[in-house]
């Protein structure tokens, strides 16, 4: 998938899923849209259905650090990539 299909699938995800309003691609998930942990557990089950793989429990725990969109579209990228080689 491309940059801007997966940025169309999650900006979809986070509006329709979780009821976010016009969400930037730099909004702080956590600060603008109050997402929690649990939202953000919820959002890596629908990461992984898009990516049509399990993410292992490291590759979870790296998505800790994830803030933004923006942040979850590197992620995604990454974590394509790593399944790919």
């Amino acid at each position: 998938m491309t940059r801007d299909e997966l940025e169309k699938n999650i900006v979809t995800i986070l509006v329709d899923e979780f009821e976010f309003e016009n969400p930037g691609l730099s909004d702080n998930l956590r600060d603008d849209h109050g997402f929690d942990s649990i939202d953000a557990i919820e959002l890596l089950a629908k990461i992984e259905e898009m990516l049509g793989f399990q993410l292992t429990r490291k590759e979870k725990e790296q998505a800790m650090t994830i803030r933004t969109i923006n942040d979850i579209l590197d992620y995604i990228e990454s974590m394509q990539d790593a399944h790919q080689s």
